[in-house]
């Protein structure tokens, strides 16, 4: 299918107003995140048990709520899976600063309350704070040496200011993505990471395509200038960047409204990284490049010398 064919764009023109947009929106999601005193932060990562219980009748949240408050747990996350006719729950509380076991403790609740409607203990995950604490640590660490073989990666394979212009483009989406949960308020669970790194994939593929239409076109468009070369690259791509975009938000939007309350998060944070990898790799990732090279090489009257395709 062919869309958006022979554009003619001023995306390299309109690059101060990205700049503008994505100052913004990252400036407001740091204001948020410092308001909130740093992300919302899931059991995963601060402590905490996860039951999942599937019950025999049907049985409502607020039924489970407030069966749960009459033992303290009354802000407990209670999120239904799926669509069976089974009410199958998951419940996540915080650590207990008495230690006891937390678990236990709901299900004397939930069996005294509900003697009708017996229940099923599919899985119970007991998160200590130390261990949340190094999961904490290992994502934060994953993320940034993810971005780090990136750069290695690319800088092999076209030059270092192409890796730069990727990573600041890829740090900028994990950045907006993560001011937006703050925003919402929004919690940060180990499958939000996860989406965080799939949102650092895709942006890199889309990068990746438009650096190497802009490698042919050096060959090419000898006698174009450098902004001429950036611009008619980011007018060639664009139809694959906006179909592929397309049909990707199409999965996980649908994701989202049927995939259940447990994936809320994850599919959210892969629609916005979707919406946010696709602009930054038109608006972020060659117009760096693009600033890069305008204020050293052009000085030194001399272009970007890339590596033959690998």
């Amino acid at each position: 299918m062919q869309v958006l064919q022979n554009t003619k764009i001023d995306f390299v023109g309109k690059r101060k107003i990205g700049y503008i947009i994505s100052a913004a929106l990252i400036v407001v999601g740091l204001v948020s995140l410092v308001f909130h005193g740093g992300p919302t932060l899931g059991i995963d990562f601060t402590g905490g048990t996860s039951l999942d219980l599937s019950f025999e009748n049907d049985i409502t949240a607020s039924e489970l709520r407030t069966s749960l408050a009459d033992i303290g747990f009354g802000d407990a996350e209670i999120k239904r899976i799926g669509l069976t006719e089974a009410s199958e729950f998951i419940i996540r509380v915080e650590k207990t600063e008495e230690g006891t076991e937390a678990g236990q403790i709901i299900e004397d609740e939930l069996s005294k309350d509900f003697p009708d409607n017996p229940y099923e203990i599919r899985s119970i995950l007991d998160v200590g704070p130390k261990i949340g604490g190094e999961l904490a640590r290992a994502a934060i660490l994953a993320i940034l040496v993810s971005l780090l073989g990136i750069l290695i990666y690319i800088s092999w394979r076209f030059e270092f200011k192409f890796a730069a212009g990727a990573v600041i483009a890829l740090f900028h989406d994990v950045i907006i993505t993560l001011g937006i949960f703050s925003l919402l308020n929004l919690e940060i669970s180990l499958a939000v990471v996860a989406a965080f790194l799939t949102i650092v994939g895709y942006s890199l593929n889309d990068t990746i395509v438009v650096y190497d239409r802009i490698r042919e076109n050096l060959k090419n468009l000898r006698r174009e200038t450098f902004t001429t070369i950036v611009n008619t690259s980011l007018n060639q791509t664009l139809s694959r960047t906006v179909i592929t975009s397309f049909t990707t938000l199409i999965v996980v939007v649908v994701l989202y409204f049927f995939g259940g309350e447990v994936i809320h998060n994850f599919s959210f944070a892969l629609i916005v990284g979707v919406v946010i990898g696709t602009y930054s790799s038109l608006f972020v990732a060659s117009p760096v490049v693009l600033e890069w090279y305008t204020r050293t090489d052009t000085k030194k009257g001399k272009g970007p010398v890339l590596r033959k395709s690998r």
